[in-house]
């Protein structure tokens, strides 16, 4: 499809969610940083991911999700469950991400081969309204080249990865402006990466670990 860019004013949600259902790209603002996002059910769309960041299939996506749930439709929640939802309850919409195992329906390419999705929910409207006109759940990771940073903004994402995407949505700064915390719940609680929630933060909701 002809490149379409969006901003608050003229954000169409079906047109946006036509096009994505179609195995487009969409770069969408959220809470932390900006993304680049596909829906799970197209294995192209995701590859495409892969393709216009320059990036390893080695290096899993996550599934941001619009609602909580919506969790249980990629992941299972079969350990630490009251852990894990009063993670959720607390820090979402936030910048925690939730390792779970994942579903069989969740695209191999999508988590590096692996048995486990990261799932989140952001504390952006704009990316909460997108992703739930896209079906609810749609597989993101940061919008730049691999190796460039992270953008915070709509003005700081490289003009080269811009013209590798159909759908761009210019929602200005994004919130935090830091990536997500990233935790993994499925033994003992493990934090793979350090965001937008501390270890203390998460410690006074589910205890030491």
């Amino acid at each position: 499809m002809e490149q379409i860019v969006f901003d608050l004013k003229n954000l169409d949600l079906h047109k946006v969610a036509k096009g994505v259902k179609s195995g487009n790209l969409i770069v969408y603002p959220t809470d932390t940083v900006y993304g680049v996002g596909a829906i799970i059910e197209k294995e192209n769309a995701l590859i495409k991911i892969y393709e216009a960041k320059e990036r390893t299939f080695s290096s899993p996506l996550i599934a941001l999700v619009s609602d909580e749930s919506n969790v249980e439709k990629v992941a299972y929640i079969d350990k630490n469950k009251a852990e894990v939802e009063k993670l959720m309850k607390f820090f979402w919409p936030g910048a925690l991400t939730i390792i779970l195992h994942k579903r069989e329906n969740v695209p191999s390419i999508m988590v590096s081969g692996g048995e486990s999705v990261g799932v989140r929910m952001p504390d952006h409207q704009v990316a909460l309204d997108i992703i739930e006109a896209c079906g609810g759940i749609l597989a993101t990771t940061s919008a730049n080249i691999s190796g460039e940073p992270s953008p915070k903004k709509y003005s700081e994402l490289s003009e080269e990865f811009k013209k590798r995407v159909e759908i761009l949505v210019d929602g200005g700064v994004c919130n935090l402006g830091i990536e997500s915390t990233i935790i993994d719940m499925r033994e003992k609680p493990l934090i793979l990466r350090h965001g937008g929630v501390t270890k203390e933060e998460i410690e006074k909701i589910i205890g030491k670990f």
